[in-house]
C-alpha cells in the first residue's frame, strides 16, 4: 500500500508581484474533470455515452435504458422508468406561480419543492436520481396545463417518460410515432459532457449539498440563453425565411448585420454534430413533418453552404439545435415549453454527473487571478 501525497501548495507570491500563472476566459481548454460518462469528440463529430455511440441509442434505445446506463455505467435491456406524479406540495407551488412564468422558473421550482419534501441524504444516490428524473416530466406538463387554464392530469404509468409527458400536456393518449420521436429527443439531449449546467451541477455537488440543489443550479444554468434556448429561436427563424427561395437572401442579410444564425456553429464540434444527425433520421420518419421538414433541409444547405463562402476560416456545421427544432414542433410541443423540456431530457446526464462527483468528493475551487488595486489606506 502506498501513501498518496497531497499537492503542494504554491508558494506563496511576494506583495505587489504578477500573478504570471496562465488564465483562460471561459475556462475554455481547462480540464475541470475527469469523467466516465461521456465522450463529446468535437473533431471527429462522436458522442459516446460510456462507450456507445450516440447513433446506436437513439435507434435500439430508451430513454430509460439510456438514464439507467448514464448511472450505473452498465447497459440493462428493458431497464424501465415509470413516470411518477407530482407530490402535493409541489402541485400546491405550481399552482401559485403566474401562468405567464417561465417554465423554466416553473421547473426549477418544482425540483426545489421536491428536494425540500424528501430529507435527501448525502451521498445522493442512484434511487434519487431516479426518483427526480420521473417525477419533473410530470411537474413541467402540470404547469404546462396550469398555465392555458386546465387542470393537471395523472401520469398513465404503463407509458415512457417522454410519452407520458405528452399524455400529461395532452390529457389524451399520445400518438407513438410522437412518443417516440420525443422519446429520441429525450435520449441526444440525456448528456454533453462539462457543459456549463452540468459544470455548475459539479460544482454545488463538490460542496457536499444535495441532490436537488444541484439540479436547481443546473437548471439556473441552462436557461441562460446562450446555452439552452436555441431550438425555439430555430423555430423563429423558419418562419421568418418562410420558403427555399427567401432563404439566401435572409442569410446573407443576417450575417452582415453581424447577427448567427440559429442551428448552426457549436463551442466543441468542428464536424456535423451527431445528435443532428440521429434527430434528423427520426424527423424524416414522421409523417407530419413532411412540409415543414422539407424546408428546414433545403434552408439548412442554403446556410452552410453561405457560410462556407462568407466564413471560409471558419468550421460551422448544423447542431442538434437545428434537427430538435423539427422534432419539437414535429410532436406538438409549443415553442415556449422547447428550453424545459431540454432540461428534462438532461435530467440523466446531470444526475450521472451528481453521482460521479459525489464519489470524488472533492471541493471544487480553482484560484482568482485578483486585477485590483494593491493594498491601501483610506483617504482621510
Amino acid at each position: 500500500m502506498t501513501n498518496a501525497r497531497p499537492p503542494a501548495a504554491a508558494a506563496p507570491r511576494p506583495q505587489g508581484a504578477a500573478d504570471e500563472r496562465p488564465f483562460s476566459p471561459g475556462l475554455a481548454g481547462v480540464v475541470g474533470a475527469e469523467s466516465a460518462i461521456g465522450l463529446v469528440d468535437g473533431g471527429a463529430g462522436r458522442l459516446l455515452y460510456r462507450g456507445y455511440p450516440i447513433g446506436e441509442l437513439v435507434e435500439h434505445g430508451t430513454y430509460a435504458e439510456v438514464a439507467d446506463l448514464l448511472w450505473t455505467g452498465e447497459w440493462h435491456p428493458g431497464a424501465r422508468l415509470e413516470p411518477a406524479p407530482i407530490p402535493k406540495p409541489v402541485l400546491a407551488a405550481l399552482r401559485e406561480l403566474p401562468r405567464d412564468a417561465s417554465p423554466m422558473d416553473a421547473l426549477r421550482t418544482a425540483v426545489s419543492v421536491w428536494g425540500a419534501t424528501q430529507r435527501l441524504s448525502w451521498p445522493p444516490t442512484p434511487e434519487q436520481a431516479r426518483a427526480v428524473t420521473a417525477f419533473s416530466p410530470s411537474a413541467l406538463a402540470a404547469f404546462g396545463r396550469l398555465r392555458r387554464g386546465l387542470e393537471p392530469v395523472a401520469p398513465d404509468r404503463s407509458l415512457s417518460l417522454a410519452g407520458a409527458f405528452l399524455q400529461q400536456l395532452n390529457d389524451a393518449a399520445p400518438d407513438p410515432a410522437a412518443a417516440r420521436a420525443l422519446e429520441a429527443y429525450f435520449i441526444v439531449g440525456a448528456e454533453h459532457g462539462l457543459n456549463a449546467s452540468t459544470f455548475t451541477a459539479r460544482v454545488i455537488t463538490s460542496t457536499r449539498s444535495d441532490l436537488a440543489s444541484a439540479l436547481c443550479g443546473a437548471i439556473g444554468a441552462l436557461k441562460g440563453p446562450l446555452h439552452g434556448g436555441a431550438p425555439s429561436e430555430v423555430v423563429n427563424q423558419l418562419h421568418e425565411i418562410g420558403s427555399p427561395e427567401r432563404a439566401e437572401k435572409w442569410v446573407r442579410d443576417a450575417l452582415g448585420r453581424g447577427e448567427r444564425i440559429m442551428g448552426f456553429g457549436h463551442r466543441v464540434y468542428r464536424a456535423y454534430d451527431p445528435r443532428a444527425t440521429a434527430l434528423r433520421t427520426v424527423a424524416e420518419g414522421m409523417a407530419s413533418m413532411a412540409d415543414w421538414l422539407a424546408l428546414a433541409v433545403e434552408v439548412e444547405d442554403v446556410v452552410l453552404r453561405v457560410l462556407a463562402e462568407v466564413k471560409p476560416d471558419r468550421v460551422i456545421k448544423t447542431n442538434v439545435e437545428y434537427y430538435a427544432a423539427a422534432v419539437l414542433q414535429g410532436v406538438g410541443l409549443p415553442p415556449e415549453l422547447f428550453p424545459a423540456t431540454f432540461a428534462l431530457a438532461r435530467h440523466a446526464g446531470w444526475t450521472a454527473h451528481v453521482l460521479e462527483q459525489a464519489k470524488a468528493d472533492k471541493l471544487i475551487r480553482p484560484d482568482m487571478r485578483y486585477t485590483g488595486p494593491q493594498e491601501r489606506e483610506l483617504p482621510d
